[in-house]
């Protein structure tokens, strides 16, 4: 006969507990799901809807329209700045891509602390106040400013000269400096990413060091330096400080273009209208990025 047994207290105590789900997985998805949409998602979408509300004499009116795109399209000013600024960004990225390769590898051939310590140093303008490099810019490209007090101590030009100010090639200029430090860090950890072994292996059978940079070095950093420059392009497509600072009235470009319809006329919808074309641009540019990167790893 056999005695049916309760469990023991023991044996309840030690019994695996089923495991309970906890709040941190969804609160984890929640905060990296949820703040982007609130801050990045919502705003450009707002941005979007505005741009196809109609304003009549300082009004909206609540009506959808497509006046502010068609007004942007059959503007001949617009679309003149709009391409201006397009190549004015081209350029700047261009020379930060140049010189910010070159400066990253000539620090990544550096051995030992010196070469993280040059490092620092190109990045310390980073944490400088923005208005400040952009005042040190126009005490140097000014009309008495060092670049003319230069030439003319060198006897380059007989009288100072206003072509380093209050122009597109001041902004040009202005802008390449400012942003040179966005274009060499990116370089340099693409650099810092190549195996030393791939480098020793190349010369092990036999490549000279233009032909380790050609075959090895400059295809591995090409992702980095193509991120660098669509970095400095991006930004500099959206500055308006700059231009209106070191640009005069030569200077206007499509950012500036964009601020005047918030800050000066107050017409949000076209305004909106005027950075959505931006945004499409630089999307337009990341997605060609994107192609030009893949491609280049492909083959």
């Amino acid at each position: 006969m056999s005695i049916a047994t309760s469990p023991s207290a023991i044996d309840i105590a030690q019994a695996p507990s089923k495991p309970t789900r906890g709040l941190g997985k969804p609160i984890a998805s929640l905060l990296v799901y949820g703040l982007p949409t609130v801050m990045i998602l919502l705003p450009l979408v707002s941005f979007l809807a505005s741009s196809f509300l109609e304003q009549d004499n300082g009004r909206l009116t609540g009506d959808l329209t497509f006046a502010n795109y068609a007004a942007f399209f059959t503007s001949g000013s617009y679309l003149y700045v709009f391409y201006g600024t397009l190549k004015l960004a081209f350029i700047v990225a261009l020379i930060s891509l140049v010189f910010g390769y070159i400066l990253s590898y000539l620090i990544w051939r550096l051995e030992g602390s010196a070469r993280y310590l040059l490092l620092l140093l190109s990045a310390l303008p980073l944490v400088m106040n923005y208005v400040v490099k952009i005042y040190a810019m126009r005490s140097i490209l000014g009309f008495n400013g060092f670049l003319n007090s230069t030439l003319l101590t060198l006897g380059v030009i007989d009288m100072p000269s206003r072509l380093f100010i209050f122009n597109q090639t001041a902004v040009m200029l202005t802008m390449a400096v400012i942003y040179l430090p966005f274009g060499i860090l990116p370089i340099f950890l693409a650099l810092e990413r190549i195996p030393s072994s791939l480098i020793a292996a190349a010369a092990d059978l036999g490549a000279k060091p233009g032909q380790i940079f050609l075959t090895v070095v400059l295809p591995l950093s090409l992702p980095g330096s193509i991120a660098a420059a669509l970095f400095v392009m991006v930004i500099a497509l959206g500055d308006y400080l700059t231009p209106q600072m070191v640009g005069g009235s030569e200077g206007f470009t499509f950012g500036r273009a964009v601020w005047s319809q918030f800050g000066m006329a107050f017409n949000w919808p076209f305004g909106a209208a005027l950075a959505v074309m931006l945004l499409f641009a630089v999307v337009a540019l990341i997605a060609l990025a994107s192609l030009i990167s893949r491609t280049a790893r492909i083959k």
